[in-house]
């Protein structure tokens, strides 16, 4: 067993978004996403479905030509070549990220 603080705000140094993984196994990987207020989300498509939990900050999620406004608690799931992004980030931002099949880190071709 392995216990995750996963409402811990971790940006970079630099203040951008930062993802961390914190469990691989082939069928699964999760992570948490901390994205500062007023920062972009500049991530591509991926290869593998994706599940979000935000626990919290405030701010607009938009995949699949729909917008919505998320805060803690909100759960979004993504197919997988699918674009999405986070915007409009007015507080400090965590999510869980659930990734299946693992997270590979190539962007869709």
């Amino acid at each position: 067993m392995e216990i995750i603080d996963s409402g811990r705000f971790v940006p970079t140094e630099d203040g951008a978004a930062d993802y961390a993984e914190h469990l691989r196994v082939p069928a699964l990987s999760f992570g948490t996403y901390s994205i500062p207020a007023g920062a972009t989300d500049g991530q591509s498509p991926h290869n593998e479905d994706e599940i979000y939990v935000v626990t919290s900050g405030r701010g607009s999620f938009t995949s699949g030509g729909h917008t919505v406004e998320v805060g803690p608690g909100t759960t979004l799931f993504i197919p997988a070549r699918e674009e999405h992004r986070f915007h409009d980030i007015t507080e400090d931002l965590v999510a869980l990220v659930f990734f299946a099949p693992a997270y590979t880190g190539i962007p869709q071709p």
